[in-house]
């Protein structure tokens, strides 16, 4: 069961910043599709319909060429997991691990996240895992602003489709892009975000934990704990403006 939502949505209207996040044209004529009564409430889609609509997404991301990233990839990595997901986990981009397999955080950091995950009672099958980029940057390089650029619209579409409570942010790439805030991820983790109707809630990458050791890793920890209770305690209401 989903547990209360802060805010909840209805199709065709913005949920998302308008500027950053417009979807893509074909998988947002899809969202539309799914209701035919403009009053449908994102949370009234079963798990089923999500499903089926993440598929389209993903068959429409599968031959993207929007940027030079698809040049050199193996697989497109869409995204993982329960589309009815109460936290949604956004990670940089495909490591080598993943371009091979087509899967998201199945490598040494993946298998990190996990385990940190799994100590708060959180497990793959309950979550949904996406990365800002579909396609792996050559040697794990940062992605550049123009690849950000071509693949966000399937970010802000598997966002739409989810509705997560609660988003938390691996790393700068992605908390920079939802809270468009050039603050470095030291200082921003450690705090939840009020974010269009949802929370955000940024951590190091696990990456930085197989870097960083157990001091990171304790950071981490820290911050699933923080996101765990922000799902726990959701209560319906307004939100404070992000921006303001």
């Amino acid at each position: 069961m989903r547990l209360p939502r802060a805010r909840l949505f209805v199709l065709g209207r913005r949920s998302l910043p308008s500027d950053d996040f417009q979807g893509t044209a074909h998988t947002l004529r899809s969202l539309h599709q799914i209701a035919e009564n403009p009053g449908t409430m994102l949370d009234s889609l079963t798990p089923e319909q999500r499903a089926k609509q993440l598929h389209v997404i993903a068959d429409t991301a599968a031959s993207c060429t929007s940027c030079g990233l698809s040049e050199r990839r193996t697989n497109v990595v869409f995204g993982a997991g329960n589309p009815d997901a109460d936290l949604m986990v956004i990670g940089e981009g495909p490591g080598k691990d993943e371009d091979e397999q087509g899967l998201p955080f199945v490598g040494r950091s993946g298998q990190l996240l996990t385990s940190l995950l799994e100590e708060a009672g959180w497990y793959r099958r309950d979550i949904y895992i996406s990365n800002v980029v579909k396609c792996r940057p050559p040697g794990n390089r940062d992605p550049q602003q123009e690849e950000i650029d071509a693949c966000k619209g399937y970010l802000a579409d598997q966002i739409k489709l989810i509705d997560p409570a609660v988003v938390m942010t691996l790393g700068n790439f992605s908390s920079r892009l939802l809270l468009k805030r050039a603050t470095g991820i030291t200082k921003l983790r450690g705090h939840v975000y009020p974010w269009w109707g949802r929370h955000v809630v940024p951590t190091f990458h696990p990456a930085a934990a197989l870097r960083g050791g157990a001091k990171v890793a304790d950071l981490i920890r820290e911050d699933i704990a923080l996101a765990r209770q922000v799902v726990v305690d959701a209560r319906p209401g307004e939100q404070l403006g992000l921006f303001e």
